[in-house]
């Protein structure tokens, strides 16, 4: 596979396949609250079109990066989401990096949103496509961090038939900045188990595709074939 890895201020063009990478926290976020029940997910563009969104629709559930805020239900962590039931619920996201990437590349023939919670699954997927190249979306710190650039550079490498393991990049991703940041308290609305979950590989059997919906973005849960 011909995989290019670029930072959101880097896609100059709309690329045909695009795999948006947010492993702490957006994907893995988005992950759960499929476990957890949810139907799909409306990737939202900003704070007030969340909240927007959330008052025309009074039974889904808001969901935002930070501390808990008014009007919105939930914040970015795997770990607080996890104990929520949200069996056949829409959830709204908004996150500073993960959305951001996803809806910038939302022209695009297939959208993936991926993080190592599934990114076996994904890489079945890009394979059952027969996607002969895709455009990894780096999202964090303006496309340089590691933990992202590392799920995104193993999951090519497994689109690709490879038979990569997974130690070195779950390693630089353990060490990354955001893992330290998540871990040392310095960003908030975080729970102390959070790194963990954001590096569970393959914890979840299925993809998550994102397309254009009624002009939103909708983020949806595929299990590719075996």
């Amino acid at each position: 596979m011909d995989a290019r890895f670029l930072g959101i201020a880097e896609l100059v063009e709309v690329p045909s396949v695009a795999v948006v990478v947010d492993v702490m926290r957006a994907f893995t976020v988005a992950a759960w609250a499929f476990s957890q029940g949810a139907e799909k997910i409306v990737l939202a563009e900003s704070l007030e079109e969340a909240l927007a969104l959330k008052a025309r629709h009074p039974d889904w559930v808001a969901l935002k990066d930070g501390p808990p805020a008014v009007g919105f239900d939930a914040v970015n962590s795997p770990g607080l989401l996890r104990s929520v039931d949200l069996g056949g619920r829409t959830v709204v996201q908004k996150t500073t990096a993960g959305t951001v990437g996803a809806l910038a590349v939302k022209e695009a023939s297939l959208v993936l949103c991926a993080g190592f919670v599934v990114a076996e699954a994904t890489a079945r997927l890009l394979r059952a496509r027969e996607c002969d190249s895709a455009t990894f979306v780096v999202t964090g710190e303006d496309g340089r961090a590691d933990e992202d650039l590392a799920c995104a550079e193993y999951i090519a490498q497994r689109a690709a038939g490879a038979g990569t393991e997974a130690a070195e990049f779950l390693r630089r991703a353990a060490k990354s900045r955001a893992a330290a940041e998540l871990a040392e308290g310095v960003r908030q609305g975080v729970h102390p188990d959070d790194v963990e979950l954001c590096l569970e590989l393959d914890r979840f059997p299925f993809a998550m595709v994102a397309a254009l919906e009624d002009s939103v973005m909708v983020l949806r849960p595929c299990a590719p074939a075996r």
